[in-house]
């Protein structure tokens, strides 16, 4: 074969192994079907829960400073959001009486599960707090930052 087709060859299957991995990062994520996070006021939240119909994650730390109005947006998402999702929040590592003490006097309308490891945030990508991740049919289908317009992005995905 000569150089010139053998390059060809090459370049068009790099081509398509680049195409291939971009479908796959298109793709949502599946929700990781072992999830299990304790509430804080009691119950978990499951993968097989995460697997049914829609819902909208709001992950964050009581010591991140951009954390400190989140109850006022888990709220507002919920106020809109609620009735076309199941919408919670997951604290990011923090022992729940750290969580109980920031949440004290705060009237936070959704429920607070732990992600006492740090390993549902990390599957799913949150590296800045406060964080999103929103669900439908077990596909995560936004992981995240929490946009400042988050409706922009809910309704993109919810239509």
């Amino acid at each position: 074969m000569n150089e010139a087709r053998k390059g060809s060859g090459w370049r068009i299957a790099g081509a398509l192994a680049v195409a291939a991995l971009l479908l796959v990062a298109a793709a949502p994520a599946p929700a990781q079907p072992n999830v299990r996070l304790p509430g804080l006021a009691g119950g978990q939240l499951t993968g097989a829960e995460l697997a049914r119909g829609a819902t909208i994650v709001v992950v964050w730390a009581s010591w991140s400073p951009r954390c400190r109005d989140i109850v006022e947006r888990a709220n507002g998402v919920a106020g809109r959001w609620g009735g076309r999702a199941r919408v919670v929040t997951v604290n990011f590592q923090e022992d729940p009486a750290a969580v109980e003490a920031f949440l004290r006097d705060k009237q936070l309308a959704v429920p607070v599960f732990l992600d006492r490891d740090g390993e549902f945030s990390k599957a799913h990508a949150v590296t800045t707090l406060p964080g999103l991740v929103v669900f439908q049919e077990g596909a995560a289908r936004y992981q995240g930052k929490l946009p400042a317009d988050p409706d922009a992005t809910l309704r993109q995905i919810f239509g």
